[in-house]
């Protein structure tokens, strides 16, 4: 297993990079956020209402940041533990834990002070609701087939309420049943074509496991590396989309920078994408196609300008 865990070597290396960048860039962006909090204390998505999802990306952005403040996390606080009393899917789990986690650490309350004392063992239990029977973990409570992205989030679930990943052999296969002759993942198992988004869950899984073998990942940099546009300077999703896109630009640049293969990519090209992809009052859109910037963009482009100014970009 990797002793350390994936979203604090994320975020170390996120806050590394940042600090590197331009401080009118820092602080417009911190300024986008900030304005975005709802009165609840969540933030939205596009669609307007405070969501857990979003509101996590945007815990996620200030922190990277390094600007993270009582005030916000006070109020974060209160949105939270609303959402703690009903059900939730995978992806709002992910999203409540890495909350419950960055609150306390920007000077707001314990959220988990008054939950119970079983809380993350709870939590465990109900993720493993989601597994599914090969191996992998599924989008809903018995499904037939996993998701390799949502066995992820669950992995890094785990890692986060410091509870073992059970039966992680068969959970290793399942990841390594959706490579692709090209070195890609796929998402779901009928799925011929691999891509970015889901190459950089699977390789995050086997990273953690400790199932990625040195083959395997030179492989898979062949693959993001093939992936760059050569128009725009980011990634696309998949060798059959034109455009880039900044989750794809910051998945698969993570990715290459975690396989040790930082060096197969123009990251001043890169930087340069991204760039274009800021608002000039902050805030990201998710690509140059794009007419609207989001919280959750908003990180992935933070995180691919940090990337690029590791590398002199």
């Amino acid at each position: 297993m990797d002793a350390e865990p994936y979203l604090t070597r994320l975020t170390n290396r996120l806050l590394d990079g940042i600090e590197k960048l331009p401080a009118e860039v820092r602080e417009r962006n911190t300024t986008y956020l900030l304005e975005a909090q709802n009165a609840d204390g969540g933030f939205s998505g596009r669609e307007g209402g405070s969501d857990l999802y979003y509101t996590g990306f945007a815990l996620r952005s200030l922190a990277v940041l390094q600007a993270l403040n009582p005030t916000v996390c006070e109020k974060a606080a209160g949105f939270i533990r609303q959402k703690m009393l009903g059900t939730a899917g995978v992806v709002d789990f992910f999203s409540l834990v890495v909350s419950c986690y960055l609150v306390p650490l920007g000077g707001g309350p314990d959220v988990l002070a008054s939950a119970p004392a079983d809380w993350r063992d709870r939590v465990a239990a109900a993720l493993e609701t989601f597994r599914t029977p090969d191996g992998g973990y599924g989008k809903t409570p018995g499904a037939p087939h996993g998701s390799t992205y949502t066995s992820f989030l669950v992995v890094l679930c785990q890692q986060l309420l410091d509870r073992p990943t059970p039966g992680p052999e068969r959970l290793a296969a399942f990841v390594k049943s959706r490579r692709r002759p090209d070195h890609g993942y796929v998402e779901i198992s009928a799925m011929k074509r691999s891509g970015t988004n889901p190459t950089a869950a699977g390789v995050g899984v086997l990273q953690i496991l400790g199932e990625l073998d040195d083959d395997a990942g030179t492989g898979t940099a062949n693959f993001l590396a093939a992936l760059v546009s050569p128009f725009e300077g980011g990634l696309r999703a998949n060798d059959r989309i034109p455009a880039a896109d900044l989750l794809s630009t910051f998945t698969g640049g993570w990715s290459l920078d975690q396989l040790g293969a930082a060096d197969r990519l123009d990251w001043a090209a890169v930087r340069g994408y991204a760039a274009e992809c800021e608002r000039p009052i902050g805030g990201f859109r998710g690509g140059l196609w794009d007419d609207r910037t989001d919280v959750e963009y908003t990180f992935y482009g933070l995180g691919a300008l940090a990337l690029a100014a590791l590398y002199g970009g």
